[in-house]
């Protein structure tokens, strides 16, 4: 029997995405989740089913709006997929809605580098 959160309409919308999208060695998925306060992103290789890169934005300065935040962290997490000599990405949006946080970050890593 299914569990009321798999019924949710943002784990369908994900559950939907994810059947189209997989991270390779070659284009890693960029996997985000979006809670109340904070955003949370890695670099996912599918076929290895290993994370190479995560973060959080708690570390990027509290004194800004959430959105704010999460552009300062879409940069900061390009600067890091970088060093790790990642150049191309896949964006898994994680079932959310693409604009708000979701978009300042993918917008901040776009801004720095990361190619998706």
């Amino acid at each position: 029997m299914a569990t009321k959160i798999a019924r949710s309409p943002r784990i369908r919308r994900h559950i939907r995405v994810r059947s189209r999208i997989q991270g390779t060695r070659e284009r890693l998925r960029l996997s985000i989740f979006r809670s109340s306060k904070y955003l949370y992103a890695q670099l996912v290789d599918d076929d290895a089913g290993r994370t190479v890169v995560g973060m959080s934005d708690r570390a990027i300065g509290k004194k800004m709006t959430k959105t704010e935040r999460a552009r300062a962290f879409g940069e900061a997490f390009a600067k890091k997929a970088r060093e790790a000599k990642i150049e191309e990405v896949v964006f898994d949006r994680g079932g959310f809605s693409y604009h708000g946080r979701v978009q300042a970050f993918a917008d901040g890593a776009r801004k720095n580098g990361l190619k998706f």
